[in-house]
C-alpha cells in the first residue's frame, strides 16, 4: 500500500499562520524521512483563523523548496473559483521548481458566502458538474498542449520543466466526480472523510466510464486513491481519545461551525464520552467518516476499506488537537502499513 498525507494547516489556540506552516512543514520533512509517498495541502477561505491552507500553490513552493523527494500537491485546488488557465500556468511554474514533483489535485466546493463572493464565484450554476468537467478539461489541454492548431488558445505558452508536466488528479465526494475522472481518463481520489457511504460507488462510476486520455494525461488503466481520516496511536483506546477531536469537528460543522479544532478534553467533554475504538473488523457495508486504532488495527481497517474500492493507495487527514500527537499518529501510521 502506497500512503500519502492531506494536510489542513491548522490554526491551534494561541498560534498564528506561521506556526501552523512550521507544523506542516515540520510534517512533510517528517512524511518524506517516513517513506510517504505524497503530501497535499488543502484550499479552504475565509476561516484563516482555524485553517491556514488558503492557497496551495503559496505553500507547495514553499513545501517543495523544504523537501527533496516526496510528491507535493493539491488536495485540492477549488477550480470553480479560478480559470483554468491560470490553474495552469500556477501548476507548470511549480513543475519547473520541483519537476516532477508536483501534483495538480482539482476539485470544486462552495465554502461560506461571503468568501464565495469575494473570489467572485457564482454559487447558483445550473450545471455545476458540466461547468467542472468544462474546466477540467481546459486545464488539462492547457497543461498538455491539446488544443488543436487554429484555436483562440494554442499559441499560449507555459514555463516548463526539461520533460514534466504536473500529475492531475480529481479528486471528489460523489460518483458524478468520479463520472468526469473516467471520462477524462485521470487519476480519482475520493474523500471517503466527506461522504464515506458513497465511495464503492464512486469508484464503480469511474471504472466505468474510463477511457484513457487521448493526451496523456492520465494513465492506460482506472488509478484511485482513498481519502480517509484517521488517528493511530499505541492502543486502540488512546488512538479513540485522540480521534475525540475530529468527532466533536465533524458535530460542529452540522451546527455550522467550521474549521475549529478542539483539544481533546473539550471533544470528549463534547461528545459526552471517549468514542468507542473503531471495530475491527469493519461490519459489512459500515464505512466510518473517521477510524482510529493501534498501527495494526489501522493497517487492517485500511486493508479492509480499500479492497471494498479496488485501489491500492490512500491519503490520510487526521483532525488531531496536538501537533506532536500528529507526528506521533503519522509514525506509527507508517511502521502499521510498513512502510
Amino acid at each position: 500500500m502506497d500512503l500519502s498525507i492531506v494536510d489542513l494547516a491548522p490554526v491551534r489556540d494561541g498560534e498564528s499562520a506561521t506556526e501552523a506552516y512550521d507544523n506542516t512543514v515540520e510534517l512533510a520533512q517528517r512524511a518524506e524521512a517516513l517513506g510517504y509517498s505524497r503530501f497535499w495541502v488543502a484550499e479552504h477561505h475565509g476561516m484563516a483563523d482555524s485553517i491556514a491552507s488558503t492557497t496551495p500553490e503559496v505553500l507547495i513552493s514553499h513545501l517543495a523548496a523544504e523537501t527533496e523527494t516526496i510528491r507535493i500537491g493539491s488536495g485540492t485546488v477549488l477550480l470553480n473559483h479560478y480559470q483554468p488557465f491560470k490553474v495552469a500556468e500556477t501548476f507548470a511554474s511549480l513543475d519547473a521548481l520541483a519537476p516532477g514533483r508536483v501534483d495538480l489535485g482539482l476539485g470544486r466546493a462552495t465554502g461560506i458566502p461571503a468568501a464565495d463572493r469575494a473570489l467572485g464565484t457564482d454559487r447558483q450554476k445550473r450545471d455545476p458538474d458540466e461547468d467542472h468537467a468544462e474546466k477540467i478539461e481546459a486545464t488539462i489541454n492547457h497543461l498538455y498542449d491539446g488544443y488543436p492548431d487554429g484555436h483562440s488558445y494554442d499559441e499560449l505558452q507555459l514555463p516548463r520543466s526539461d520533460d514534466d508536466v504536473p500529475e492531475p488528479w480529481i479528486l471528489g465526494s460523489s460518483p458524478s466526480s468520479a463520472e468526469i475522472a473516467g471520462e477524462l481518463g485521470l487519476r480519482y481520489c475520493f474523500a471517503a472523510f466527506i461522504r464515506p457511504h458513497l465511495a464503492e460507488a464512486a469508484f464503480e462510476t469511474y471504472r466505468e466510464h474510463f477511457e484513457p486520455s487521448p493526451l496523456g494525461a492520465g494513465p492506460d488503466e482506472p488509478a484511485g486513491m482513498l481519502a480517509v481520516n484517521a488517528a493511530c496511536a499505541e492502543t486502540d483506546r488512546e488512538a479513540a481519545r485522540l480521534r475525540a477531536t475530529a468527532e466533536a469537528s465533524y458535530q460542529r460543522m452540522r451546527r455550522g461551525v467550521v474549521g475549529s479544532l478542539p483539544p481533546v478534553e473539550e471533544a470528549i467533554d463534547e461528545l459526552g464520552g471517549v468514542p468507542e475504538p473503531t471495530p475491527n473488523p469493519l461490519p459489512d457495508g459500515e464505512w466510518p467518516r473517521s477510524i482510529s486504532g493501534s498501527p495494526e488495527t489501522v493497517a487492517d481497517l485500511l486493508d479492509q476499506l480499500t479492497d471494498r474500492v479496488g485501489v491500492d493507495d490512500v491519503i490520510v487527514q487526521n483532525l488531531i488537537a496536538d501537533h506532536d500527537d500528529v507526528l506521533r499518529s503519522h509514525e506509527r501510521l507508517a511502521e502499521g502499513v510498513g512502510l
